[in-house]
């Protein structure tokens, strides 16, 4: 897997679960990272253990749906680090309910973190990556986009336009040398599912639905992410990488 030594990232949804995950992969194989959530002690414990390593981090809390605090976290990273080579958009909540029943507000909460958040992001750091000719993008979708899945029409609909907008980006910045690609995870043991794990009977429902009988761990992200944020995917842009132990494939 390539080097990522003197390259710049910006991970949103960075706090905890996947996203923390991805950008301790990130720091790990040498890039700087800036990490964007809304829980600034998080990001902070992050930054002082990555600095404790000797590599560069920085926290930056970020309302992901607001234009102007995104715009604030990519000058920052700007600021402190010169350039921007690399946006993993993974900011993303979940809201289950009967369409019927759902509150409008509910919805539009969900379709403002998981696609508007990609869009404004992707929107801020776009002219950065053009400007120097090149970079990467990387937007955390679902496999639920892939399937129907009851009760969660909002975040399957969020998903499925973050894949949509992956392969509209793709095309518009291939020139730029730009790649943007997604990865579909399905379900993974981190705190967004943690209630769920409490319940063993919920739990086991969703086991019997994963051929493979387990959840992925987080670490099992990292792999996919260097690939999709180093150099030897320079030829690959607007895919999809499902990591779902099987489910999407039943």
């Amino acid at each position: 897997m390539s080097s990522l030594d003197g390259k710049v990232a910006i991970v949103t949804g960075a706090g905890r679960g996947l996203g923390r995950s991805m950008a301790y992969a990130l720091a790990a194989a040498g890039a700087a990272v800036t990490v964007a959530s809304r829980t600034a002690a998080e990001l902070d414990t992050f930054v002082a253990e990555v600095r404790a390593a000797e590599g560069r981090a920085l926290a930056c809390p970020t309302d992901i749906t607001d234009e102007e605090s995104v715009r604030r976290m990519v000058q920052a990273t700007l600021d402190t680090f010169g350039r921007v080579d690399i946006l993993v958009n993974n900011s993303g909540i979940v809201a289950s309910a009967p369409l019927v029943d759902q509150p409008t507000d509910e919805w539009d909460r969900v379709i403002a973190t998981n696609l508007r958040g990609t869009y404004l992001a992707t929107r801020a750091v776009g002219p950065h990556l053009i400007a120097q000719g090149g970079g990467k993008v990387v937007n955390i979708a679902s496999n639920f986009a892939l399937q129907g899945v009851a009760n969660h029409a909002a975040y399957s609909a969020s998903k499925a336009g973050v894949i949509a907008f992956t392969r509209s980006m793709a095309i518009e910045w291939a020139r730029h040398g730009i790649q943007v690609n997604a990865i579909a995870p399905g379900y993974f043991a981190t705190p967004l599912n943690a209630e769920l794990r409490d319940d063993a009977e919920a739990t086991a429902r969703v086991l019997r639905a994963i051929p493979a009988r387990r959840m992925g761990e987080p670490d099992e992200i990292r792999p996919w992410l260097l690939l999709l944020a180093g150099a030897d995917s320079n030829f690959m842009t607007g895919e999809v990488i499902v990591l779902d132990g099987g489910q999407s494939v039943r």
